[in-house]
């Protein structure tokens, strides 16, 4: 396999040498160039293919957000990291959308290489040649749902108010009826009646609602076959291993982002089935039938029959809109964990270990076979006696779904 291929960008000369000396140890994993400005990043990138760019936030001319958007535009498929010692809350807004991850300075060197070489598995499943092919097939991928994007927008001006969220929502009255009547269910625990999405947001958290939003939008635009399975039960699992996954994180970090982070993900973990489903129904029916008569697990039948798994198409599509990389490894590496090098504790551990204990406590909906923990991952991390509790902690949270 070729080494990735990383551009770094800052327009300070000692700081690009700095990084030159300490990446030197990773010369025979990366092949690594080095740019001093944003106009001659993009001149060496129309020469050759870069699979991450890491770039700094303030230089003259061509800032980083911009070189960002541009290269979002023109090489949609690259990982976009910024590094970056001016880490205000104005540049991280100027980059929703455009950047994949977010490093301050100064960063570590196993830091660093912890995420290049992250960025480096996610590429693979990016640039996976069956996964474009099968891309190809399903022709257009759907957009970014509309209520979402206001959203976006609205939390990218800076100090903005709760009840402008809440106005928001309340313009799309089937979305501020499905938000208010999934709060007030036991699902959530809000024993006080919920009577405004802004009281909600209040309640929950911006990231809880934009969570929320993000998956009943993309689950009621996208219309599947009810023969394969009800969008309602795809929703329902969604929504529940998410809060599976955020629950077993809160017991492993305070990192209130890492949290967020295995809720949204657990909420989409599934949504390239969603894509997959709606386009291509008979070859997914093959999928469900493969599944069944070999006693496989279902993303060993999607490899089978499309020569990808779904979570690599949700990657894909989630990437596509312009998410931060640890939502999009969450979706794309949760069923591939074997795949994945990490050290600590991340949303695709969560999201991997939440979707298989929810089969666990509902086996009438397993299609084939479950699939298995990745114990080498656990046990790596000391966290394999703590698979008695979580199974515990899904049984507790899925009577109360029951209960809702």
């Amino acid at each position: 396999m070729n080494n990735k291929k990383v551009l770094f960008v800052d327009d300070e000369p000692n700081i690009l040498d700095g990084l030159r000396r300490m990446l030197r140890s990773l010369r025979n994993e990366f092949d690594m160039q080095f740019a001093g400005s944003g106009s001659e990043a993009l001149e060496l990138m129309a020469g050759h293919r870069f699979d991450v760019v890491v770039t700094d936030m303030r230089m003259p001319g061509m800032d980083g957000a911009e070189l960002l958007k541009t290269i979002k535009e023109k090489y949609p498929h690259t990982i976009r990291i910024m590094l970056t010692g001016q880490a205000d809350e104005t540049s991280i807004l100027s980059t929703v959308g455009v950047v994949h991850q977010f490093l301050a300075k100064p960063c570590s060197p196993d830091r660093l290489k912890t995420v290049l070489v992250q960025a480096g598995a996610l590429q693979d499943i990016l640039s996976d040649g069956s996964l474009k092919d099968l891309i190809s097939q399903i022709g257009s991928l759907p957009t970014l749902p509309t209520t979402y994007a206001r959203l976006q927008k609205a939390l990218a001006t800076p100090d903005v108010e709760i009840a402008e969220i809440g106005k928001i929502i309340e313009r799309d009255i089937a979305m501020s009826a499905k938000i208010l009547q999934l709060v007030n269910s036991a699902f959530f625990g809000i024993y006080t009646k919920v009577e405004s999405p802004a009281r909600a947001v209040s309640l929950l958290g911006l990231d809880t609602i934009k969570a929320l939003v993000l998956g009943l939008e993309i689950f009621t635009q996208i219309k599947i076959p009810k023969d394969i399975f009800p969008v309602e039960t795809l929703w329902s699992h969604s929504l529940t291993v998410g809060k599976i996954a955020k629950a077993i994180a809160a017991g492993e970090s305070k990192d209130k982002d890492l949290l967020s982070n295995a809720f949204l993900s657990g909420i989409l973990h599934d949504i390239g089935k969603l894509v997959l489903v709606s386009h291509l129904p008979d070859k997914y029916r093959q999928v469900i039938d493969l599944a069944r008569e070999e006693n496989i697990t279902l993303p060993e039948a999607e490899q089978k029959v499309f020569g990808v798994g779904q979570a690599a198409v949700g990657a894909y599509l989630i990437g596509l809109w312009g998410f931060t990389q640890p939502i999009i490894e969450g979706i794309g590496f949760h069923p591939a964990l074997d795949r994945y090098p990490t050290d600590a504790f991340t949303p695709a551990l969560a999201v991997h270990v939440a979707n298989i204990l929810y089969y666990r406590c509902n086996p009438e909906e397993i299609i084939g076979r479950n699939e298995e923990l990745y114990f080498p991952a656990l046990e790596k991390l000391g966290l394999l006696e703590k698979v008695a509790q979580w199974q515990g902690m899904c049984a507790e949270i899925m009577q109360t779904d029951t209960d809702s």
